[in-house]
């Protein structure tokens, strides 16, 4: 299994985005549905130069980000899931918060 992880921490705690690339299958739904463009869909995976399908990955700049773009969709008692979470159908997304 291949995760990879994506995040930040500060002084409210970590938060970290992870991808399972073994269960990505590169559609693309995430990207689409995240409100702040955070995920983009490469043809290959940068992690493992044996897989030759695409994937989902966070880019270097969006990685920077993430605790500005995220910070939207973090939940509270009365936001719906995650748009990221809901599209993916694969249940390759995962986040811990």
């Amino acid at each position: 299994m291949m995760l990879a992880n994506y995040g930040y921490q500060d002084a409210s705690g970590s938060f970290v985005i992870t991808i399972d690339t073994d269960k990505c299958n590169g559609c693309g739904a995430c990207a689409v549905a995240c409100p702040a463009d955070v995920f983009t869909v490469l043809d290959e995976d940068p992690n493992d130069p044996l897989r030759d399908e695409p994937v989902v990955v966070i880019g270097k700049e969006e990685k920077i980000r993430l605790k500005y773009t995220c910070s939207p969709c973090k939940p509270t008692t009365d936001r719906p899931p995650l748009p990221c979470l809901s599209a993916c159908e694969t249940g390759a997304i995962s986040h811990s918060w």
